[in-house]
């Protein structure tokens, strides 16, 4: 599997700069693609230095689709070949539904759904073509659970679930497989921010895990070509069976607001501490 082109969008930081550097650890040459041109282009030098490996950076815009046709363009003219796209690029605006503007649900819809749908849809002609490929789609527990704070975030995720197995079963009979990945609460910018709006604390309920340890799942992932993958495996699980029954949801998200309030306020009071 060494020496294949992985393509990783939002990777100049976060989820994304982690697989950049463990799939470049790996031998796999790696297209460092962020909206962040300069913060891209620095991860790779740092990363080709240090794994004496193939990695370059290039500007994607994952809203525009002259931008995901260039960038992809890009990757081929590089590498030779564009054998898995690492769609990681994500936002979100914290509030409840009613506090956000219309233009900052938007935002999200346009970076976390149509983004990853823009993705897909430039590089599978590019993989069909060439005989292999491989999609892997970094989605979100939230596909699983309406949770509040989080509306439209959480609806973009269930809206890529939805479109990553579509595709994926239209394609079943092609050289392209998929794969798509389903991170908790993770410590990246993203978990500060969630920190700093108390209609977040649910981010808190649970226990948050490191950039690093999503990452290793979906370079695994690249290897392995599982269908999907819950994280934490088991109590990923029950959340993807609670999100089956409107009742057991609408029992049990107050009571895990409640415990994510506890935990951040003890996280706050660590933090005053230190």
């Amino acid at each position: 599997m060494t020496g294949q082109a992985v393509f990783v969008t939002g990777a100049a930081s976060g989820i994304g700069a982690a697989v950049a550097r463990i799939a470049a650890r790996r031998g796999y040459r790696v297209m460092i693609a962020d909206v962040n041109g300069p913060a891209a282009a620095e991860l790779a030098a740092e990363l080709a230095a240090e794994f004496k490996n193939d990695v370059e950076s290039v500007v994607l815009d994952v809203r525009d689709a002259d931008s995901w046709d260039a960038a992809l363009a890009s990757t081929v003219e590089r590498f030779g070949s564009l054998d898995v796209l690492v769609n990681n690029a994500g936002i979100i605006h914290t509030g409840n539904a009613r506090d956000l503007s219309l233009a900052q649900h938007r935002d999200i819809v346009e970076v976390n759904l149509l983004g990853t749908i823009t993705g897909v849809l430039t590089a599978l002609p590019l993989m069909s073509a060439q005989g292999r490929g491989h999609i892997v789609n970094v989605c979100s527990m939230t596909s699983f659970l309406p949770l509040t704070g989080y509306s439209t975030y959480g609806a973009t995720k269930h809206g890529m679930r939805a479109f990553h197995h579509s595709v994926a079963i239209e394609e079943r009979d092609g050289p392209v497989t998929f794969s798509i990945i389903h991170p908790p609460s993770t410590r990246t910018p993203m978990l500060a921010q969630e920190m700093a709006d108390p209609s977040s604390v649910i981010a808190f309920a649970e226990k948050s895990h490191s950039p690093e340890e999503i990452a290793e799942q979906v370079v695994d992932a690249i290897a392995k070509k599982p269908v999907e993958v819950v994280f934490p495996r088991w109590a990923g699980r029950f959340q993807r069976v609670a999100g089956v029954f409107p009742v057991l949801m609408h029992w049990a998200i107050p009571r895990v607001v409640r415990k994510g309030h506890k935990r951040r306020a003890e996280l706050a009071y660590e933090g005053g501490a230190r």
